[in-house]
């Protein structure tokens, strides 16, 4: 028995020393694996540690951009009224009081001049006084204007306005509330969330809901949890703005000696390391490797930097020590982005485990592994 014993123990301190030579059977990657050739001199890829003394780089270093977004918009006050824009509609009233007019017949003392289009350059035709510029004036402005140009020809006359807002009077809040639809807006300080508030507010169906605007041929994007706590990014629209609300599109894939392997949304605007751990169920407690939880990410070509002031190669790998105090706060303020690949690796000790019980069980030896450890 002593003799058997003894041969298994040899046995298992030569198959521990193979093991650190030679792959094993393993559910990921050892850190190693990953980052062998980081060194050389035509590597593809960089390896850059996540400490105290690293993130204040890196968190200068070019972020990813939502798909098409560009950025978004701070709020500039407009005027608490409404706007006579192109396409809009006037209905104006002539009240002439003199006993001859140009305008009115005997015993009539108002003129009704209904649905007056304003031209594409902002100009309405009028009788006897011709063209007059309104666009970008408030009702209560061109009605003084219209007044007075009818005034050099009719002394006595008052003038009264109408204003009925056209297309680009309104604004359209396209999906992702409950009352979607094309809106008038009330002044031109109408900004992005008294508009979504119109709508009903944002959909309980959304997850970590983002809001865009289509304005000008350009995309802009933000987290409806961003526009809510800051005020100065509340956007004030335009007339043929276009508003919706999305899911939020990004995500992140966690692999390795995790509780899940798994695609998984943002469940909010920032997600740090230690966030994407606890989001993929923590860290497997006997296989993962603490020092070796990789980052893996892609860079565009314009974002690559040779001064520190960027990545130096558009495939990046942050590596990130969960066994120090500097390691986890570091992690705790290291953000992921989108498309990251969260790579926990497998500690080489369950490596030599693997490999032993391999042999053991194709030698149709039974002998417990952690009987042999104990």
């Amino acid at each position: 028995m002593i003799q058997t014993t003894g041969k298994l123990l040899l046995l298992t301190v030569g198959m521990t020393v193979l093991s650190a030579c030679a792959d094993a059977p393993g559910g990921a990657p050892r850190a190693d694996q990953i980052l062998k050739g980081a060194e050389a001199e035509d590597a593809t890829f960089a390896v850059y540690p996540v400490t105290r003394a690293t993130l204040p780089a890196l968190q200068g270093w070019p972020r990813k951009a939502g798909p098409g977004v560009s950025g978004w918009l701070e709020r500039v006050r407009g005027p608490a009224s409404q706007s006579i824009e192109a396409g809009d509609m006037l209905d104006l009233s002539i009240w002439d009081n003199g006993e001859s007019s140009l305008l009115t017949q005997n015993g009539q003392k108002v003129v009704e001049l209904k649905g007056i289009r304003v031209s594409a350059e902002g100009e309405v035709f009028l009788p006897y006084v011709d063209r007059v510029y309104v666009a970008n004036m408030t009702p209560d402005r061109a009605r003084a204007t219209v007044q007075e140009k009818f005034a050099s020809i009719i002394p006595s006359a008052q003038v009264q306005i109408r204003h009925e807002p056209g297309r680009q009077s309104s604004v359209d809040l396209v999906s992702g509330v409950a009352n979607p639809g094309n809106i008038v807006m009330p002044d031109r300080d109408f900004t992005v969330l008294s508009l979504i508030a119109h709508g009903g507010g944002i959909s309980k169906d959304l997850k970590n809901p983002q809001v865009r605007l289509m304005r000008g041929g350009k995309l802009y994007g933000i987290s409806a949890e961003r526009l809510l706590k800051n005020p100065k990014l509340d956007t004030t629209l335009r007339g043929g703005d276009k508003v919706y609300l999305e899911d939020d599109e990004r995500y992140f894939l966690t692999l390795g000696a995790t509780k899940t392997e798994a695609q998984i949304p943002f469940p909010q605007e920032k997600v740090t390391a230690l966030d994407a751990a606890s989001l993929a169920g923590g860290l497997n407690d006997a296989r993962a490797n603490p020092k070796g939880v990789l980052v893996l990410r892609d860079y565009e070509a314009k974002h690559v930097r040779s001064d520190g002031s960027g990545p130096s190669k558009d495939r990046m790998i942050f590596a990130i020590d969960l066994t120090t105090a500097d390691g986890l706060f570091s992690a705790g303020e290291f953000l992921i982005e989108d498309r990251d690949l969260v790579m926990v690796t497998e500690s080489s000790v369950m490596n030599t485990n693997a490999t032993i019980k391999l042999v053991y069980d194709l030698m149709g030896v039974g002998t417990r592994l952690d009987n042999l450890n104990n």
